[in-house]
């Protein structure tokens, strides 16, 4: 397979690139990481003036077009800065699910390439770890509409949502995978209670209650009764856009790694100059270089039609086991290799590894996606 790209790509990761080195030093992040909305909202203005919120949103509905690797090669970038703003949440996720919206998809989708919209996916609940179809929040028909009640956990960008959208079972029993339903709520619609928290790498999360919260049929994102579909699609979406992320990552932790050990001295000698070293920074930049093929290997599957869903289920898995697994011994000897400085919080390095740490869980770590390439999970 062609990971050559083209020149519009090459632009795309360019001025990324020039983005984050110029906008994105360490303590900058540090600062907005520890801020009241725990992002940016100026250089979100600057995201949608570049015009990467519109990337994966049709030219007709305000967007600018491209597809699943266009998205990849921002959150690869956003990666090697360790970004806070909600790009993968509202961008990668929150387009993927709008698409759906029916008769109010132009315009939700032109505000959110706008800047205007941010979007969450409440689709993981306290007893459904990585099964998607696991769903126990229930919405009743009521009055030519719905009313759900239930509970939501770890809701990525939920403090800062304008839409939050919420699978529920409308059909079936919790575990079928027939009888879901994906809402778009209004973030501020009676009902809907979202107590927000930090997680360990910095970004913002919120655990939801919904009580008796009221939608209507416009809210319905795709079929009523088929929204595992929806709740696939914008999952795969996410996978891929958290793996080009970690590929961003480890590259960074392994540049860092480079230049400390360059400048870093034992006995009079640079420790960069250690043979032992050099062999450790090889396997390292191998697992950079592996990862981020597979992760570009999934976005080309999941932006291409001629992938079947068997051929997509494995790709994103493969590249799931891939980063999991490679980002757990890049950071590990990136730590290492750091001293005991690399523990600590004063260090760039062990925020790069926390959130390494957390991409391996969200969307299934490494042996849930091993079990899906399996054929073995439940």
């Amino acid at each position: 397979m062609n990971f050559s790209f083209t020149d519009e790509q090459r632009l795309l990761r360019e001025s990324v690139e020039k983005l984050v080195a110029a906008e994105y030093p360490f303590e900058v992040r540090r600062g907005l990481a520890a801020s009241e909305a725990g992002f940016s909202r100026e250089l979100w203005r600057k995201f949608a003036e570049l015009g990467w919120l519109g990337l994966g949103i049709p030219e007709d509905a305000g967007g600018v077009g491209g597809g699943p690797v266009e998205t990849a090669i921002v959150m690869e970038g956003l990666g090697t800065g360790l970004a806070v703003e909600p790009y993968l949440a509202t961008v990668v996720m929150g387009a993927e699910l709008l698409k759906r919206s029916g008769a109010a998809r132009s315009d939700r989708l032109a505000r959110l390439a706008a800047g205007e919209l941010q979007v969450a996916f409440a689709f993981a609940e306290r007893q459904s770890r990585y099964e998607l179809a696991n769903v126990e929040t229930r919405a009743e028909p009521e009055g030519g509409g719905y009313r759900l009640t239930g509970a939501k956990s770890v809701v990525f960008n939920a403090p800062a949502a304008d839409v939050i959208a919420v699978s529920a079972r409308t059909a079936g029993g919790p575990r079928d995978r027939g009888g879901l339903t994906v809402f778009a709520l209004d973030a501020s619609a009676h009902g809907l209670e979202v107590r927000e928290y930090r997680t360990m790498d910095g970004l913002r999360a919120g655990e939801i209650e919904l009580d008796w919260v009221r939608a209507g049929p416009d809210d319905v994102l795709g079929r009523p009764g088929e929204g595992l579909d929806v709740v696939e699609g914008a999952v795969n979406s996410g996978v891929v856009g958290a793996c080009a992320e970690a590929a961003g990552i480890m590259a960074r932790m392994h540049r860092d790694t480079i230049e400390y050990l360059k400048h870093r001295e034992q006995f009079g000698t640079a420790l960069a100059t250690f043979q032992a070293l050099q062999h450790r920074l090889v396997d390292m930049y191998m697992a950079c270089e592996l990862s981020r093929s597979m992760a570009y290997m999934a976005a080309v599957r999941l932006g291409s039609p001629e992938t079947t869903e068997a051929e997509l289920r494995r790709a994103v898995a493969a590249a799931k086991v891939q980063i999991g697994r490679a980002g757990r011994f890049v950071g590990e000897n990136a730590i290492q290799l750091h001293g005991g400085m690399g523990m600590t919080d004063e260090m760039p390095i062990s925020h790069y590894f926390k959130r390494l740490i957390l991409i391996d869980r969200q969307f299934g770590d490494a042996d849930h996606h091993l079990r899906e390439m399996a054929g073995t999970s439940p």
